[in-house]
């Protein structure tokens, strides 16, 4: 029995393709001692590892081509040699693009029986925890005040927008068409949307900020970046979380404009952050993330492709804005 993997071919220039990458055939792994074999049943796509193959996210290790792409994955443990991990548990671990993995049991979290595994993917994976983190911990929203949230309709932003809904706060979206606009305004519980690629963008992102911007939370960089910070109340934070529009491209936009004296006169708060900062209290943020989900407070999107072959394609969908909520791809059918 062979494991089916999706490998890294080359090292995209310009924009990613899907002939970047390639499938393979690898022998079947086994578990060494204090490892688990996982049977991958699904993983998420997420633009943050397109930063990785660029080189320009020092966290996700030098990119090079002949390897497993990266990603988060939920599955079936079909061999364990640790004593805490059984056979049969679902888990969620570091799967990368492939049917199974043989990982170090501290690599991998045991899903609690009660708990959709999907959501481990959504709402309480990486998505959901940058969410949680970018901007309880780092952006802190009070009830009353107004929180900007670009990239508003993809895994990150969706979430962020909701829950700062739950913290008592005004919430305006910035997308890129006006379907995605409306189901942020009629599903979510967004009260304005702006749609970027409008010609008249930055008017309605005053219309729609009409008391300015407390917080905003930054997924994309460039040019959505640069109208935020004018719209900036004295005193307000913005996090940074990501920079899609600069991760498959090589030519990115440049900085915004305005930094630092903008910072300064009105006594900005800019703070990058990575998720990993937090991994002692991701229990605690997912119990809190799993009552809202029960509660119907927090409601997860995620669009699905079946396969591992069609992950290549949907990813270069999605760098290019063709997601709603977090992208699955399902091995399970």
């Amino acid at each position: 029995m062979e494991n089916q993997q999706i490998l890294i071919d080359r090292l995209p220039t310009g924009k990613l393709r899907a002939n970047d990458y390639k499938v393979a055939q690898a022998p079947m792994p086994e578990a060494g001692p204090g490892q688990v074999l996982v049977k991958t049943q699904a993983f998420a796509i997420t633009a943050g590892t397109r930063a990785g193959l660029q080189g320009s996210a020092s966290y996700a290790g030098a990119p090079a081509a002949g390897r497993v792409m990266n990603g988060t994955g939920v599955g079936e443990v079909v061999a364990s040699n640790d004593p805490t991990i059984q056979v049969g548990d679902r888990v969620t671990a570091p799967t990368g693009w492939q049917q199974y993995v043989a990982i170090g049991s501290e690599h991998v979290t045991v899903i609690d029986p009660n708990h959709n595994p999907i959501h481990y993917l959504g709402p309480m994976g990486v998505n959901g925890l940058t969410a949680f983190f970018g901007l309880l911990d780092v952006a802190n929203p009070q009830a009353g005040e107004t929180v900007m949230v670009s990239a508003a309709a993809g895994s990150v932003g969706h979430m962020v927008g909701q829950m700062a809904k739950i913290q008592g706060c005004e919430v305006v979206g910035v997308c890129g068409n006006d379907d995605k606009c409306r189901l942020l305004v009629d599903q979510l519980g967004f009260d304005r949307t702006v749609n970027y690629k409008d010609a008249n963008y930055r008017q309605s992102l005053k219309e729609a900020t009409p008391k300015g911007v407390d917080v905003y939370f930054d997924n994309t960089g460039g040019m959505i970046l640069g109208s935020a910070l004018f719209r900036m109340n004295v005193g307000g934070r913005i996090s940074c979380c990501g920079v899609v529009s600069q991760y498959d491209t090589d030519t990115p936009e440049p900085g915004p404009k305005g930094v630092p004296g903008l910072l300064v006169n009105k006594r900005i708060r800019m703070q990058g952050f990575l998720l990993f900062d937090y991994e002692a209290r991701y229990a605690e943020a997912r119990g809190v993330i799993y009552g809202w989900l029960e509660s119907d407070r927090l409601n997860s999107l995620q669009d699905e492709v079946i396969g591992l072959e069609a992950a290549p394609d949907a990813f270069v969908d999605l760098l290019s804005g063709g997601n709603v909520g977090t992208r699955i791809v399902r091995l399970d059918q």
